[in-house]
């Protein structure tokens, strides 16, 4: 990952792009699953995928439009982008070819549940080096509680038998776990199942947090005298007047888990294995912006794709309010430096007097704009729903962290 770039003026910033090439269909029917909705909302068919015309516009929009990057990444998501087949990503590969600059590197990243993938797979995401990131929620009794199929059956012995087919082939892959109101609860379990079992040595952990009402109601649309208020009941999951969905994490969990987890990690395995949160945080440390957009003074670099070649503010933020336009019609590097853009860019900015006062204001500048859904004790509303949690998490490692910063910058 490379530094955050805040020159709004200069099109030669970063921008990056998650294309949806299968909407939101998906072999799966995890419970959570923020996207599975969007087939209503966005009234999209039931094969909806991307067509030709899209693709097309869309690898070259990208590849040209980034004119300041030594390198362009796609980002292949869904639903489950893997449904498409192999003839797809073949196809895109070819695109790319086509459309190459002199001196630019391409490179694909792609998001899985692993339940597709097989021998050919692996051989085809080995030989055209992609980065592969793989779903799972840790040990069977987590990951299936959540990541069912269609007719309710667990798919943790497929995901399994994916990551050694992607070791077997010598495929780069990461870990993938969504942390939510039960695996929360054994931090240990988790990362020792992702580091042991499954050899992953990078790590994403990213937190279920789904307010009451999330297929239909975007963010910072929630009616304010609806907001729950800091420390109350409404605030946590599982309670009777919970403003957010029961399987979403608990904060006070949150900083628990990540705590736990980094214990472990600091006594056995920095240098070793990747944890986004915690290296994002060495590197907030050593005082330079975090380049996680969640936790960034700044986000709208990171836009969603749809089939239809739609373009959006954020993947999270995929409803109407948030379409900025169509690659069709108007080229993406115009999209993303949109007035529409920055202002949705500069809305991060709008923080709690809270927020503004804390001691870890630049570890996490408020955390992403999805989750500020909470009013504080004095009234204002707009804090976010994780707070707890990282304040917990960051107050633990500080010292350690700002310690290997230094050994960093020491060349130790």
């Amino acid at each position: 990952m490379t530094e955050f770039e805040f020159r709004w003026d200069e099109p030669t910033v970063r921008y990056h792009v998650m294309c949806k090439p299968v909407a939101s269909a998906c072999n799966l029917a995890c419970t959570y699953c923020y996207y599975l909705s969007k087939k209503d909302l966005l009234g999209q068919a039931g094969d909806a995928r991307i067509s030709d015309d899209v693709l097309e516009a869309y690898v070259r929009q990208n590849i040209e439009g980034q004119t300041g990057a030594a390198e362009v990444v796609f980002s292949w998501q869904g639903g489950e982008p893997t449904l498409l087949g192999l003839a797809f990503f073949e196809k895109v590969v070819a695109l790319e070819k086509k459309y190459a600059r002199a001196g630019v590197r391409v490179e694909n990243d792609l998001q899985t549940n692993g339940t597709l993938l097989d021998d050919e797979w692996c051989r085809f995401l080995k030989e055209n080096n992609f980065l592969v990131g793989l779903s799972v929620d840790g040990p069977r009794h987590f990951h299936d509680k959540y990541r069912v199929d269609r007719a309710g059956n667990g798919s943790f012995e497929r995901v399994v038998e994916a990551a050694g087919l992607l070791r077997k082939h010598g495929v780069r892959f990461n870990t993938l776990t969504t942390v939510n109101r039960d695996n929360a609860l054994e931090p240990l379990a988790v990362y020792r199942f992702l580091r042991d079992r499954l050899g992953a040595v990078t790590m994403q952990f990213i937190p279920i947090v789904e307010p009451q009402g999330f297929e239909r109601t975007p963010p910072q649309h929630w009616p304010v005298e609806e907001m729950p208020i800091l420390g109350t009941t409404a605030a946590l999951p599982g309670t009777a007047d919970s403003f957010v969905t029961d399987w979403s994490v608990d904060p006070d969990d949150w900083g628990t888990f990540l705590r736990v987890i980094f214990d472990e990690w600091f006594k056995r395995d920095v240098g070793k294995t990747w944890v986004y949160l915690f290296e994002s945080a060495v590197y907030t440390a050593s005082g330079r912006y975090s380049p996680l957009c969640i936790l960034a003074p700044l986000c709208g670099k990171c836009l969603a794709l749809e089939t239809d070649g739609g373009l959006y503010s954020c993947d999270h933020y995929v409803y109407p309010e948030y379409r900025l336009g169509n690659i069709l019609t108007k080229p993406i590097v115009d999209l993303a430096f949109s007035e529409r853009q920055r202002a949705f860019a500069n809305g991060k900015q709008a923080l709690t007097r809270l927020c503004q006062s804390c001691k870890f204001l630049k570890w996490c500048y408020g955390e992403c704009c999805k989750n500020r859904f909470l009013g504080t004790p004095e009234g204002e509303p707009g804090h976010n729903y994780l707070c707890v949690g990282y304040k917990k998490f960051f107050n633990y490692v500080e010292e350690r962290v700002r310690g290997l910063a230094a050994q960093i910058a020491a060349g130790r």
